[in-house]
């Protein structure tokens, strides 16, 4: 039986502890990126911040395609 991806990825996000982790740090930083950008002032120590985040936020989600892909990697070999 195949999953779709985003089936899997609910399915890690309901019962994989480092999923969770990482799916919360990653709203998170989503959250501060859109307070940022909704400040009325926004310097250059901002666009900084800004960059910062994005790159932590593609982090993240990287290790959590990781995830992704080693557990259907797993799941197919069971298979």
């Amino acid at each position: 039986m195949s999953t779709s991806p985003e089936e899997l990825r609910a399915h890690l996000l309901a019962s994989n502890d480092e999923y969770q982790r990482l799916a919360r740090e990653h709203s998170q930083y989503e959250m501060q990126l859109e307070q940022l950008v909704n400040s009325p002032y926004f310097n250059s120590e901002d666009l900084i911040l800004q960059i910062e985040l994005k790159k932590m936020k593609l982090r993240l989600k990287d290790q959590m395609e990781r995830i992704v892909l080693r557990h259907q990697k797993n799941h197919s070999v069971r298979v």
